[in-house]
This record gives structure tokens, C-alpha cells and sequence, in this order.
């Protein structure tokens, strides 16, 4: 989990938050355990004629449209799903969401990490391509959930290889993550039209060196966890602004970011650097450890644990888009992460989503 003194607190009290992340389990966890398959699914309409031709070769057909399939979480949209290192996902399509059942609607996997492509380590992405696969099949064959997508692990304005403290190298840092990031999204043909940032505190040893991911204090080095001093809000923002600037400009893909209401404060303050108004978000707060119960529109039937999203974005609005309901945020179900996906929010799917507008 890390040292308290790691958590600049740009407005927050860093014991309060130090404390609530260790009873409450706010803390960011992207990660899956080791082993993850890195390996990228095949291209989507390859995978659809592949899949329909080895069922007739094993004697059955092809699936018909008109096939039934497992219930939607609700006629509002909704959709369940996982995201990250993989789970065992029931079905041979359409495929149903593990455990709480209902149709798998969706999968969110790491295409890329900060460090891992700065050459900091061989870090593993938590991509699990059965998993992105099965999504990808639902969405293609029985036309069920939002496919597949991607977030790129991000490094803060500390971990920047050209840092020097001013905004415009802030933005720049984060436009170099997002070329990279609209790469790997290319490479793993996602469906869904968005790039995530993952952004979150505490920093995690599978994927980083460093304890916050540079977002609160500057490295001696990119690879260095040797701190030489403290990132600015303002710099926060800037990179942000910079990845989001750089993704409008070379694709048709939204922008969106993973994060919490805990979090999100202590990186970016309680200023205006704070407030979310072009970004679609995934929250992972609030969380249960227990799958007794499946998600209904934003909130777990019979409980008060609901999706609480950040930067002044409330659960009804049209930036309130995903939610990590179980398995994040330090808190474990036994099996992996599930998330719940409101696809009436989410930008239409399309063919192509890396051309130039």
C-alpha cells in the first residue's frame, strides 16, 4: 500500500485519506495477478467466420441472430461485464457474466502501462484475451453488451523523462502516452470507441516502480523512486488535457478516465483542475466484496452500495458511463473485478475509430 508520506494531499487531509483506503479499501487496484495472457485477440469479422466455421466442422452451425440469449441486467441499458486479468467466463455464445449470470456485456483490458513502455521492467498487462474474445463474440454474433476496450495505465508529470515543471511538457507527456495508448488500442482491435486513463493512488510494484505513479511527486528519473519534489494540480490537468487534446486530434475515439472520489481530490485538488466536464468516467466506488446480488442501473439491489463518480460527475449524468462494482479498490470477491456498463451513455459503436476526423 505504501507510506503515508506518499499521498500529496492538494487539498485533502493525507491521514483522512490514508486511513479511509485502508478501512475502506478505496484503493485503486487495476491489477490482476501474475501470468496474465498479454496476447491480443484476433480481428473481430476473422473472428466471427473463424468461430461460425469451427462449429460446422464440430457438427453443430453457425448461431443464428435470432438465438436465445441470456437476459440484459435491465431494459435501461445496462450491461455487466469484467475488466483486467482474466475470468472464467461460462458459455460458448453467447457467453453469460461469471457467478451473478445475465449476458456478458463487456470487457475492459490494460493495452498499455506507463513504466512497461519507458522500459522501466517487463511488467505484465492485465489483458485477458479469452476474456476480450468473449466480449467481442456477444457483440458481433448476438449483438449483446459493448464489446471490448482498453485503458492505459498512466504515469503522472513525475515520471515524465523531460520534466521541467511547466504545463506545456506536462501536456506533451501526456500526448506521447496517448499515441501510444490509440497504438495498442489499434493493434488489440477494441470495439468500444473510448480510451481510458487509468489514473489512481497508491502506484502498484506489478506494473510501476513508483508508489503514485509520479502524480504527486517528481523522480530523480523516469525509472527512479528516488523523489526530488511535488507535482502541481496544475500539472495534473495539463497532461489530462494533453492525452485528451492528442486523441481528438488523430482519432474518432471519446476519452474517458478510470478513477474514484477518493482518489481524484488527492491528485487534482478540490480547485478547478478537479472538475471532470469532456470525460467519460469509470468509477470504482463504491465497491462490495460480494456477488450475492448483481448491479441494477447504478446501485446493488437491497444495499446502499452504489456507483459514486468524481470531479463533480453525478450518477445521472452523460459522463457517469461504467462502474467497477466489485474487485477494485482493494476490495475482493474471490474471483476477479465485474463491472456494470450503461451503453445508452456510451459514444455508438462504429467500424473504425483511428482516422483523423
Amino acid at each position: 500500500m505504501g507510506d503515508l508520506s506518499i499521498a500529496s494531499t492538494k487539498g485533502v487531509d493525507t491521514t483522512t485519506v490514508w486511513r479511509l483506503w485502508r478501512t475502506c479499501g478505496i484503493i485503486g487496484n487495476r491489477a490482476g495477478g501474475p501470468g496474465v495472457d498479454q496476447v491480443m485477440f484476433r480481428a473481430r469479422k476473422l473472428g466471427a467466420l473463424l468461430l461460425g466455421a469451427l462449429l460446422v466442422l464440430a457438427g453443430g452451425a453457425a448461431p443464428a441472430a435470432s438465438a436465445a440469449v441470456p437476459s440484459q441486467v435491465s431494459d435501461q441499458g445496462f450491461w455487466l461485464g469484467t475488466d483486467s486479468s482474466s475470468v472464467a467466463v461460462p458459455g460458448a455464445g453467447p457467453f453469460q457474466e461469471p457467478v451473478v449470470g445475465g449476458a456478458y456485456g463487456g470487457y475492459l483490458g490494460m493495452v498499455g502501462d506507463w513504466a512497461r513502455s519507458e522500459g522501466c521492467g517487463d511488467y505484465q498487462l492485465a489483458w485477458s484475451a479469452p476474456d476480450a474474445a468473449a466480449a467481442s463474440t456477444d457483440l458481433e454474433l448476438y449483438g449483446l453488451g459493448v464489446g471490448t476496450g482498453g485503458y492505459w495505465f498512466m504515469g503522472g508529470p513525475g515520471v515524465d523523462p523531460h520534466y521541467d515543471g511547466k504545463p506545456g511538457e506536462a501536456a506533451a507527456w501526456g500526448a506521447a502516452q496517448a499515441a501510444k495508448a490509440l497504438a495498442a488500442l489499434a493493434a488489440a482491435q477494441v470495439q468500444l470507441p473510448v480510451v481510458w486513463m487509468d489514473i489512481e493512488l497508491p502506484g502498484s510494484t506489478a506494473f510501476d516502480p513508483v508508489p503514485d505513479n509520479g502524480w504527486n511527486h517528481v523522480y530523480a528519473s523516469t525509472c527512479s523512486a528516488q523523489v526530488v519534489g511535488q507535482v502541481p494540480a496544475t500539472l495534473d490537468r495539463a497532461e489530462v488535457d494533453g492525452f485528451a487534446a492528442y486523441v481528438r486530434a488523430h482519432s474518432h475515439l471519446e476519452v474517458g478516465v478510470y478513477s474514484s472520489p477518493l482518489v481524484w481530490p488527492a491528485i487534482f485538488g478540490a480547485g478547478p483542475e478537479a472538475v471532470v466536464h469532456h470525460l467519460l468516467e469509470w468509477t470504482y466506488s463504491a465497491g462490495t466484496g460480494s456477488l450475492a446480488s448483481r448491479p441494477v442501473a447504478w446501485c446493488i439491489p437491497g444495499s446502499s452500495t452504489c456507483a459514486r463518480f468524481f470531479g463533480g460527475v453525478g450518477p445521472s449524468s452523460p459522463l457517469a458511463v461504467g462502474w467497477q462494482w466489485s474487485g477494485g479498490g482493494g476490495i475482493t470477491n474471490g474471483v476477479g473485478d465485474f463491472d456494470q456498463f450503461d451503453s445508452a451513455r456510451l459514444p455508438a459503436l462504429a467500424s473504425s475509430f483511428f482516422g483523423v476526423p
